[in-house]
């Protein structure tokens, strides 16, 4: 009886092969961050999405969720109330972590890049989004790729072939409403939410996002008062906890700290990634809880330095570079930073950082080289891949012989001002690297060789 009605069924075409399997949620943006723990892949899917499965080397995966989709009511910022408004993230963030053995790893078919054992190639860019800040009257013609060309920066730092992509900071600049009858800005997303964060950040990086892993350091413009409830949820390398997140005012001491990691480049080579966004370039007292956390954050660098052949120390700020303006047509050149000389150089005055070889940083919204020497480490800044550029130039002559920190003087000086463009390092020898600034056009404007704390510019 059973075997007559199946075969009814049959016949009738009723019986269907088993169901296809479910299919997963394609990510609106997926990357690999690196973090003090290895790599780890993330996936940011719309918001009634559940978390889409990783595959590596064959093998699925399940992602874990970061952060759930909300709207967070207004808080305190550094914008007026009229040009603030409500965060809205409608997005899942997911995550895993990716075996540092792993050969191939993609989420919905798209291939995510994988890090290398020994990284030899290394794009360097910072402060890259689109400058609106109503306090500034500030309104950089974000509908203009000339006027602001991160995509097509990402473009070509992608086809560079990076091994490691290292971001100095400053991703989202979308602050305030564009101004009314700017046809520069006009429609763009704003304030510090998913759609402020895509058209900033996560829509114009994609090909540089698939192509390579990425370090991500935070910037002023991440902080808990201005973007940093997205900082946390989307580019952070430390785990997304509550009283960490930016979302109440009341915790921001604690938001905006997290202690530094090291990324191995291979060959005895490291970058040591810290956060100092909170740090600004003013005097800090004793008091003030960003002494504390600049003490200790210092402290645990210098053991993360112990004992590697080539250490980089990258943060927002530059612990010992230049910066120029002009005041009532006279110019104006401020060597090092007041923040640092009162923290780092309250054991340490002259700043010689032992352990350190390089520092990396953006910004400033320029290209800059610093040579201070054999007994201090050298800076760089690449802070001109986006925001609108400074235009005031520090002279290389008047440069030479000035004091970042007390008794350390500037040897070496270049800088490259006023122009669009990133920054490569390529590894030459076990502590030698050869720098380069891309322009906008493609062409290679400066070409630096580093020697250990060395550095020098054609």
């Amino acid at each position: 009886m059973v075997a007559d009605v199946l075969k009814s069924i049959l016949a009738a075409g009723c019986l269907l092969a088993a169901p296809a399997a479910i299919a997963q949620p394609s990510p609106l943006s997926a990357y690999v961050v690196m973090t003090g723990e290895g790599p780890v892949a993330r996936a940011i899917t719309a918001g009634e999405n559940a978390c889409p499965t990783l595959t590596l080397d064959g093998r699925q995966v399940a992602m874990a969720e970061r952060a759930s989709p909300a709207d967070l009511p207004l808080r305190p910022t550094k914008s007026t109330v009229e040009n603030s408004k409500p965060s809205r993230f409608p997005v899942r963030v997911c995550e895993a972590p990716i075996a540092g053995n792993t050969r191939t790893a993609a989420i919905d078919g798209q291939r995510l890049p994988v890090p290398r054992r020994r990284a030899r190639r290394i794009v360097v860019l910072g402060d890259t989004g689109c400058r609106i800040k109503a306090s500034d009257n500030a309104y950089q013609a974000c509908n203009d790729a000339s006027a602001w060309p991160f995509a097509r920066i990402a473009e070509q730092a992608a086809a560079w072939k990076p091994d490691l992509v290292l971001h100095v900071g400053d991703y989202l600049y979308r602050e305030n409403p564009c101004a009314s009858g700017n046809e520069g800005c006009a429609g763009t997303p704003w304030g510090y939410g998913w759609d402020a964060w895509d058209a900033d950040f996560f829509a114009p990086a994609t090909p540089l996002l698939a192509a390579a892993p990425w370090i991500m350091v935070r910037g002023n413009h991440e902080s808990c008062a201005r973007a940093g409830q997205g900082w946390w949820r989307f580019l952070a390398a430390q785990p997304f906890v509550a009283g960490k997140d930016c979302d109440n005012a009341a915790n921001d001491v604690n938001g905006d700290e997290s202690a530094p990691f090291v990324v191995p480049l291979g060959g005895g080579a490291q970058i040591i990634a810290m956060d100092l966004a909170i740090m600004g370039e003013d005097t800090i007292a004793a008091t003030d809880p960003r002494y504390s956390q600049i003490r200790e954050t210092q402290r645990k660098v210098a053991e993360l330095a112990k004992g590697r052949r080539y250490s980089f120390a990258v943060d927002h700020y530059p612990l010992l570079g230049l910066a120029a303006s002009e005041e009532r047509g006279a110019l104006r050149i401020k060597p090092g930073n007041a923040a640092v000389r009162s923290t780092f150089g309250v054991d340490d005055p002259s700043l010689r950082l032992q352990g350190i070889d390089m520092l990396l940083a953006g910004h400033v919204h320029e290209w800059q080289q610093v040579d201070l020497g054999p007994a201090h480490p050298g800076q760089f800044i690449s802070g001109m891949a986006g925001t609108q550029e400074d235009v005031t130039k520090v002279p290389a002559a008047a440069a030479i012989g000035l004091e970042p920190a007390p008794g350390v003087k500037v040897e070496r000086f270049d800088s490259w001002i006023g122009n669009f463009g990133f920054m490569t390092l390529e590894r030459t020898g076990a502590r030698r690297w050869r720098a380069e600034v891309h322009g906008l056009d493609g062409t290679i404007v400066r070409k630096c060789t580093i020697d250990g704390r060395r550095s020098r510019c054609g």
